[in-house]
């Protein structure tokens, strides 16, 4: 019995690999389902958001006793089942397998779906599917995917004719080995009819290819070969590097802006850009460095460290595959430094008539706003990758005074007449009162140390 005094379990039906769940939160996604069925065994199957409330599903194993696994599990365990904090009600379905919602897959069409079994996004690639499924006619369009399944490709023949045949001659053959990487020892395709009639492809990238349009644009982020997987010596799938990194941040006790990480990733060469964004609940970044190498660098060294000390704001460091960032704003959450950050800190000129400007010296730049200087890369507070951290309120402000500014809003009337020498010297002189702020523990005129009173 649940906890709201329901069955969980019902065990008067014949058991099967399909489940039937209940009272699931609202709209659950597919990769809820998954995450919670995956302990007990390989999900091939789903059907989401079923019944009035939309609070149902269905999920099929590849094997009976998963499903069996599944069942007895919860129904001794003094837990019950849950997704997003609600109890979920489990029984055995009625059906042996899960139909497509959209085709029965039986109807023939032209476009195929093809389950890989076996294999993992990477291991066949698009131009093996291409060879394969070509033998029997003008294949237009492919997109693959991952999906509960398993990781499936959309195949679009001109007509159902042609699509029949390669299904009859391929369903439930195997990719011949020579096409496939060394550490695959078996392949199968399981294909069926699709309801879609005609593929949306965007790009030609090593996920997705339409054959029938030569002038679609490649997708720069997705091009064969550089995103292929690696096989190491030992056998075991690499992940492919990029110049792009993914950091994912853990326990954050304090806030993460685009200074912090430009600062922490800088260390081991030149950022380009950042980006800022929240995914599943929790923080992550985009840091784009020039070449894969001083990526790579990074990465092995910070992996695994914690910004802060106390194991605060860990990072998590994964590949991109991404490798230029499309940054348009310039805030706390992105920022592109190889766009010169001009403007910001300089306090803007008063115009001058053409009238005055003819014969006059060029005039000194005004001070910045609160005497603030361009701060070069050797100012700016170094992070060591070796540290466990730094101390929270990190990074540490300037120290400088921080008064008000005493800036000139326009060349004074006196100056108005003809350049002199005595002007000229009067009006540098002028500027260089300007700059006091600019001299670290230095004051304005007739402003006082802290502590002291004012002098009269």
């Amino acid at each position: 019995m649940s906890s709201s005094g329901q069955p969980q379990f019902r065990y008067t039906q014949t058991p099967s690999k399909v489940l039937h769940l209940r009272n699931l939160p609202w709209e659950c996604t597919e990769e809820e389902l998954v995450e919670l069925c995956k302990p007990f065994g390989k999900i091939v199957n789903t059907k989401c958001n079923v019944g009035a409330n939309r609070n149902q599903a269905f999920v099929e194993f590849v094997d009976l006793n998963q499903a069996i696994s599944m069942v007895s599990y919860y129904a001794s365990s003094s837990e019950p089942a849950q997704v997003r904090g609600k109890t979920v009600y489990i029984q055995y379905s009625n059906r042996q397998e899960i139909v497509n919602n959209k085709s029965s897959g039986d109807v023939a069409g032209n476009v195929l779906l093809v389950t890989i079994e076996g294999v993992e996004a990477g291991d066949v690639s698009i131009d093996v599917i291409h060879l394969v499924f070509s033998a029997f006619g003008f294949v237009h369009k492919i997109a693959t995917f991952e999906k509960a399944a398993g990781f499936q490709a959309l195949i679009q023949f001109t007509d159902a004719e042609t699509a029949s045949s390669a299904r009859n001659a391929l369903d439930g053959r195997s990719i011949p080995k020579y096409l496939l990487p060394e550490h695959v020892t078996s392949c199968h395709l399981r294909i069926s009819y699709s309801a879609h009639t005609d593929l949306n492809i965007k790009f030609q990238s090593h996920r997705s290819r339409d054959y029938t349009n030569p002038y679609l644009p490649v997708n720069p982020s997705a091009i064969e070969g550089s995103l292929q997987p690696v096989v190491g010596p030992d056998g075991k799938k690499k992940e492919p590097e990029s110049n792009v990194l993914l950091a994912s941040i853990e326990n954050m006790q304090y806030a993460v802006t685009v200074d912090v990480l430009h600062t922490v990733f800088s260390a081991f060469g030149n950022v380009q850009k950042i980006a800022i964004f929240e995914k599943n609940g929790g923080m992550q970044a985009l840091i784009q460095y020039p070449d894969v190498t001083t990526a790579a660098v990074a990465k092995e060294a910070l992996e695994g460290h914690c910004i802060y000390d106390g194991g605060y704001c860990k990072l998590h460091l994964s590949y991109s595959r991404h490798t230029d960032l499309n940054v348009k704003a310039h805030s706390d959450k992105s920022r592109d430094y190889t766009i010169p950050d001009t403007g910001i800190l300089a306090v803007p000129q008063a115009p001058v008539s053409a009238a005055t400007s003819a014969g006059w010296p060029s005039v000194p730049q005004a001070a910045p706003a609160y005497g603030t200087q361009a701060i070069t890369e050797g100012q700016l507070t170094t992070w060591e990758p070796n540290m466990h951290g730094v101390q929270p309120g990190y990074p540490p402000a300037p120290g400088r005074y921080q008064g008000p500014s005493y800036v000139s809003s326009s060349v004074p009337p006196y100056l108005s007449g003809p350049a002199s020498t005595t002007s000229v010297e009067m009006l540098h002189a002028h500027h260089q009162m300007l700059s006091y702020e600019n001299q670290p523990g230095s004051f304005p005129s007739g402003v006082p140390p802290f502590g002291q009173p004012p002098k009269y």
